[in-house]
């Protein structure tokens, strides 16, 4: 089943073209990385399926629900207004800088859409929320403030807020680009162990090993288009493309 259907997606900022006719599929369970220089349209293409951005043409389709069509006269549409809540909910997004509220601590952080969004009883939301600290290593830490926090451990809470919304996929935008190296690797071992659980999620990374490890599926941006697309072995081992080539030589190599 296609948890997610781009075709033909384009995004203006006035007369720069940052996406140009990207299409792509991401099925039920599929952990998919989105690698590529820096510029390449990457963030941007997370925030327009997130609805961050508005973008200026094409299709998405969300867990079969369309966010953005033609209509019949071949103008690109937005869905209804409930409709794009409801896609909301389908999705999380976890920021590569985290977007805590500094002045709630832990345990509010995770409750607060919970609560205020989906209109759960806050107790139920808390019980929620103590459930996924343990499984993201920091039930200890519940009452602590994002400031008293580790980047690792603020990106695993970040990681908790999103899940607490019980989205049917993830999105991760650069998630270990704010971590130095120790830490990038608690939040890797997170996402690993939510790619074993069957979570349904869309990467953009700059961590070539870790694409490789855990994606079923990369794509490969550079200016705006998708230069190529495959398994990682395919695109790691076994490309005939000479700039996939080139821009993966260094990992390659080392």
């Amino acid at each position: 089943m296609a948890m997610l259907e781009v075709k033909n997606l384009s995004k203006n900022f006035g007369q720069l073209s940052v996406l140009k006719d990207i299409s792509f599929t991401v099925e039920k369970g599929d952990v998919v990385a989105v690698i590529g220089p820096s510029g390449s349209g990457k963030s941007t293409l997370l925030r327009c399926i997130n609805q961050l951005e508005k973008a200026s043409g094409g299709e998405i389709v969300v867990c079969g629900m369309n966010m953005l069509e033609k209509n019949k006269h071949g103008k690109t549409v937005y869905a209804s207004a409930k409709t794009l809540r409801d896609i909301r909910l389908k999705i999380g997004l976890v920021f590569q800088n985290f977007n805590l509220f500094p002045h709630l601590n832990v345990i509010q952080n995770i409750t607060e859409a919970p609560v205020r969004v989906l209109k759960q009883n806050k107790a139920d939301a808390e019980k929620t929320a103590m459930e996924l600290l343990e499984k993201m290593g920091l039930a200890d830490r519940a009452k602590a403030y994002p400031c008293e926090l580790s980047g690792g451990q603020q990106q695993r809470v970040s990681i908790a807020r999103a899940l607490a919304l019980n989205p049917d996929m993830l999105f991760f935008d650069e998630p270990t680009s704010a971590l130095d190296p120790e830490l990038t690797g608690e939040i890797l071992k997170v996402i690993k162990e939510l790619a074993a659980d069957g979570m349904t999620m869309v990467i953009v990374t700059h961590e070539m090993a870790f694409a490789h490890d855990v994606a079923d599926h990369v794509i490969f941006m550079e200016g705006g288009v998708i230069v190529e697309e495959g398994t990682p072995d395919q695109l790691f081992g076994n490309t005939a493309n000479e700039r996939t080539k080139q821009f993966l030589s260094r990992y390659n190599n080392a």
